[in-house]
């Protein structure tokens, strides 16, 4: 029988990206813990919902017709639901007993409510109505990126709305089955998940029908004046809504979601949806809600976007949004999006190897010992820690999976997971079910290891030595786990430069204790040994495998802002403002002029504003070893010269050995708000440039990382380790598909 409890109201936590109030997990392995059978079919109440919006007013109008399922209602106590507080509900059937249970405060406040229903009874109807105003809120997560929300909003700007705002009743422990018609003014249209729109103008209104029929864990009703695009494709309907006509826009869109059904449906299975939407938001947001995305206009219009989060939040249909998210286990679908999306793209380009070592280096750099957790903790992201194991971890246990078990059986095991969890709430331990059917053998440990632990491990390559023998070469390395965490069990790859050989030798060892040796006779002289040279490990990287970046300054646990008191003064007031926007709701940030300092900090990230800045001498002095100069009215980054009164430029280095330090030159005032908008954005880059107003990337690049410590060259010929091509996923499947 279904109890009311607020704090399993999912979509509020997944919001705040917190645990539960008072739930704690306690657990020894994933394998064996009470809640390893996450899976689960929830009992579905049907809505039929006439809805009413003024958005001037900021009010919604609502008679619900609801029908329960099977077991029907505890007819004793009754049943409870909530509601936004003020929208006083009202049973419309006299045999209904409606009675107010009590307020709940908190980011939406509502109101619980109980109803009794006469025994064999299972269908109520509620009329219900009042405002829904919540302004814009900032919300810092990392520097540079405030972020917007609200927790729901009727504006004459549009509407936004979905079970977090109590729009209408929400019974805890259900899924939702609704169809849905909405009234509203003239040119305005309002979209949910589903099928739709049905569209009828009446007189000066028009009414919008929408319907679902699959079991939901959510109801989102958005409205705006729009202009809708739409097309018929053969695994859905495409269809783009815009607050301005852009035909071209549209249709650019319109393609890439027809190529991306396509592509998601064959590799994991048919798209769960009768439509997939692109929805221009009024504020900058990037929401993936079932059957549509809700991305800022300023978002949309990025022409990376199409190749990079459009995809992502098409993919988030089969796995968050049709699929569920058992959160109390941990939220594996961001994870598994990234790598089928983000990584997959990259894969496909021939740059798998380069994501996956980005991924790395922002766990690294991110994630440290004190904000480090384990995955089965992770709800939502609220910043680059939780981004670094939710994402960035997550997708290389995927990898890792994927490489263990071979692309056939992975891909199988994702179409296991999906067909047997459609529209219902599944763990990372459905999800290693799946695998272990299609494997036919136990994978627990390969699970177990990366959730239910925090940590990861840190190589390092021992001694190599090699030995010449009478029709081979014998060698022979050793392998250490340093990490202060346990030992972890890993695969890991090794690869070897023979000589007169073009193929590399590729062999995977495994690796169990603190320091381990190994020997591998070879029909070559081997040149070079590269321990993990493509990243498919998730580990913790060696500093001489990361080059500076601007995301070691955001990562930094404190950064000081060094401003330039010589500058021109619109200049000098530009970078104050700037400073102080990136400062807001950060207290590790601070706001320094450089003359009231006369040695640059000992501790902490420094960024250097300006060309003025009196610092600069020492920032120069650190990039020595880079192919860089930088003079009064230049910088020069290996062919390309930057003037400063032409370009804003951007580079990363280290003080005093560990500590990050960066340098930004704006060569006119109205560039720096958009650099400062835009730089939080290109984290992994070392050094950039700029130009004209808004300004425009021009240049940027990672500085070389001079050797890492798990490679090891065995002779004096500089060798470069010649690495093979891999199919990504979409080629294995579907030769020449991109």
């Amino acid at each position: 029988m279904w109890q009311f409890n607020h704090v399993s109201f999912i979509k509020l936590l997944n919001r705040s990206g917190k645990m539960l109030p008072g739930f704690i997990i306690m657990l020894g392995g994933l394998c064996y813990s009470l809640f390893a059978a996450a899976g689960s079919d929830l009992p579905v109440v049907e809505h039929r919902l006439d809805v009413v919006l003024n958005p001037e007013q900021g009010r919604i109008d609502v008679v619900d017709h609801i029908t329960f399922p099977e077991p029907l209602p505890d007819h004793n106590n009754g049943v409870t639901f909530v509601l936004h507080q003020g929208l006083s509900p009202v049973s419309l059937d006299e045999k209904v007993r409606l009675q107010f249970k009590q307020r709940i405060e908190g980011t939406v406040p509502l109101e619980a409510y109980t109803v009794t229903l006469p025994e064999g009874m299972r269908q109520m109807s509620l009329r219900y109505g009042g405002l829904i105003r919540h302004q814009l809120s900032s919300s810092p997560q990392d520097i540079g990126k405030p972020g917007q929300d609200t927790p729901g909003m009727i504006s004459g700007d549009g509407v936004v709305l979905d079970g977090a705002s109590g729009w209408y009743p929400y019974f805890s422990g259900t899924h939702q089955r609704f169809e849905l018609k909405v009234t509203l003014p003239q040119h305005w249209l309002a979209i949910s998940q589903g099928r739709g729109p049905d569209i009828e103008t009446l007189g000066k209104t028009v009414q919008v029908g929408w319907n679902e029929r699959q079991p939901q864990d959510d109801i989102y009703l958005l409205a705006a004046p729009f202009k809708l695009y739409r097309q018929s494709t053969p695994f859905g309907e495409a269809q783009v809504y815009l607050r301005q006509p852009d035909a071209d826009m549209a249709g650019r869109y319109i393609k890439a979601t027809a190529r991306y059904l396509e592509m998601y449906s064959r590799l994991i299975g048919d798209y769960p949806y009768a439509k997939f939407a692109l929805v221009e938001n009024f504020w900058e947001t990037g929401y993936g809600m079932p059957s549509f995305t809700l991305l800022g206009s300023r978002v949309i219009r990025l022409p990376f976007i199409l190749h990079t989060s459009y995809p992502h939040e098409i993919l988030h249909n089969w796995w968050g949004n049709s699929v569920y998210i058992d959160y109390q286990t941990g939220n594996w679908s961001e994870g598994l999006t990234a790598y089928l999306a983000d990584h997959l793209l990259q894969e496909s380009r021939g740059q798998g190897a380069a994501y996956r070592r980005g991924a790395l280096k922002r766990y690294t750099e991110y994630a440290d010992r004190e904000r480090d957790f384990p995955l089965y903790r992770f709800r939502s992201r609220h910043g680059g820690a939780s981004q670094a194991v939710g994402y960035d971890k997550s997708l290389m246990l995927f990898h890792m999976l994927r490489r263990e078990l071979g692309d056939g059986l992975f891909v199988r095991g994702l179409q296991r997971f999906y067909r047997d969890n459609r529209f219902s709430v599944a763990g990372f331990a459905d999800i290693r079910r799946a695998f272990e059917a299609v494997a036919g053998r136990d994978l627990c440990e390969s699970f177990d290891q990366w959730i239910v632990r925090s940590g990861a491990p840190e190589l390092q390559l021992g001694d190599v030595t090699v030995r010449r023998r009478e029709n081979d070469y014998l060698l022979r390395f050793t392998l250490k786990q340093v990490q202060q965490e346990g030992l972890f069990t890993l695969d890991i790859p090794v690869a070897i430069q023979q000589q007169g050989r073009d193929k590399v030798f590729l062999k995977t060892v495994k690796h169990a204790a603190r320091e381990q040796s190994y020997e591998l006779a070879l029909p070559a002289r081997p040149l070079e040994l590269a321990i993990d040279p493509a990243f498919d490990l998730f580990r913790r990287l060696d500093t001489a495998e990361l080059p500076a970046s601007l995301a070691r300054l955001y990562a930094a646990k404190s950064l000081t802002l060094v401003l330039p008191s010589q500058a021109p003064l619109v200049l000098r007031e530009a970078y104050r403002q700037m400073a102080a926007q990136w400062a807001q709701g950060q207290p590790h940030v601070t706001l320094l002029w450089d003359d009231a300092l006369d040695v640059l900090p000992a501790e902490g990230a420094i960024w250097l504003l300006g060309k003025e800045n009196r610092f600069l001498r020492q920032m120069s002095t650190t990039l020595t070893s880079q192919p860089v100069a930088i003079a009064d009215d230049a910088v020069v980054i290996g062919q390309t010269r930057l003037p400063l009164n032409q370009y804003s430029v951007i580079l990363t280095s280290s003080f005093n050995e560990a500590q990050p330090i960066a340098w930004l030159s704006a060569h006119q005032p109205i560039a720096v708000a958009g650099l400062s908008r835009k730089l939080p954005h290109y984290g992994k880059y070392s050094y950039l440039g700029f130009s004209g107003d808004a300004p425009d990337n021009m240049l940027k690049g990672q500085w070389d990382v001079s050797g890492s410590p798990l490679r090891r060259q065995l002779s004096g010929e500089g060798v470069a380790l010649s690495l093979p091509a891999r199919q990504s996923l979409i080629d294995a499947l579907a030769p020449g598909y991109r």
